[in-house]
C-alpha cells in the first residue's frame, strides 16, 4: 500500500469553497481509478508545532505504485491538481508531497 500525502501552503486569499470542491472532486475518484482505495482531507492541527505554514492537507491511499501512477496521469486528477495549485502560495511550490510505502 502507498499513502500519497500532500501538505498545502494555502494563499491567504484562497477560496475555501473552491478548495472544498477540489477535495470533493479528488475523493470522487476513489473507485473510478483501479487501486485508488481511499481519500481523506482536512485542516492541519499541527500538534507538534512543526508544520504551521501548511494550513491543510490530504492523504490518498493506493494499493500499488502502478495505481498511484495511473492516478497521477488521470486527466480528472490533473485538472483538479491545476485548480489546487492556483490556491497555493507560490503555486506548485506551495504543495509538499511524500509517498509512504507500507507492507500493510
Amino acid at each position: 500500500m502507498i499513502n500519497h500525502c500532500a501538505m498545502l501552503k494555502l494563499r491567504a486569499d484562497h477560496d475555501a469553497g473552491e478548495l472544498q470542491q477540489i477535495m470533493t472532486g479528488l475523493a470522487a475518484l476513489v473507485g473510478q481509478i483501479d487501486g485508488f482505495l481511499g481519500f481523506e482531507h482536512g485542516p492541519n492541527i499541527d500538534l507538534e508545532g512543526k508544520s504551521q505554514d501548511y494550513a491543510a492537507g490530504f492523504v490518498a491511499r493506493f494499493e500499488s505504485r502502478a495505481s498511484l501512477e495511473t492516478y497521477a496521469a488521470n486527466p480528472d486528477h490533473r485538472a483538479l491538481g491545476t485548480r489546487l495549485v492556483a490556491q497555493c502560495q507560490g503555486g506548485g511550490d506551495g504543495i509538499s508531497v511524500f509517498d509512504v510505502e507500507s507492507a500493510l
